[in-house]
């Protein structure tokens, strides 16, 4: 058995995208469109997945977009996607200055929670060995849910 992929339900593709590519920085891998089905498949990797992405052997992020209008509340989706980083506060600052909320902080230097403009819960990992606690972050509270 191999893990594939997760899918994510998203409500406007341009948003989406906008988020996971511009803002969080994923790569997309590949696209389909169904005409018949009436919705479009985005699959996207992390940078040091690319490659072996490319190659269909990395998971990937997809995104799923229904062309037909739908709400999608809590009970279609699940608990969240996770992502190892180089710089945990560079990484959540780049994201607070794009207007994203960093909902639980890297109060550790290690773990911080986003969400998507869906309400996808997004885990932040520090890559390696936790940062040393720095502020903002270690006196930063939590935002909302995670």
């Amino acid at each position: 058995m191999r893990y594939l992929h997760t899918m994510v339900r998203v409500k406007d593709l341009d948003a989406s995208l906008h988020f996971y590519t511009t803002i969080f920085g994923l790569k997309e891998v590949r696209r389909s469109e169904n005409e018949k089905g009436r919705f479009t498949l985005v699959f996207l990797a992390a940078d040091e997945d690319l490659e072996a992405a490319r190659a269909g052997g990395a998971p990937c992020v997809e995104l799923t977009y229904n062309w037909d209008t739908e709400d999608y509340t809590g009970g279609r989706n699940f608990g969240h996607l996770a992502y190892e980083v180089d710089d945990i506060y560079g990484f959540c600052q780049k994201l607070i200055d794009n207007g994203v909320t960093v909902n639980r902080p890297p109060r550790d230097g290690r773990m911080a929670f986003v969400r998507s403009p869906d309400g996808i819960s997004i885990e932040i990992l520090q890559k390696g060995e936790a940062l040393a606690s720095a502020e903002p972050w270690a006196s930063m509270q939590n935002t909302g849910s995670w």
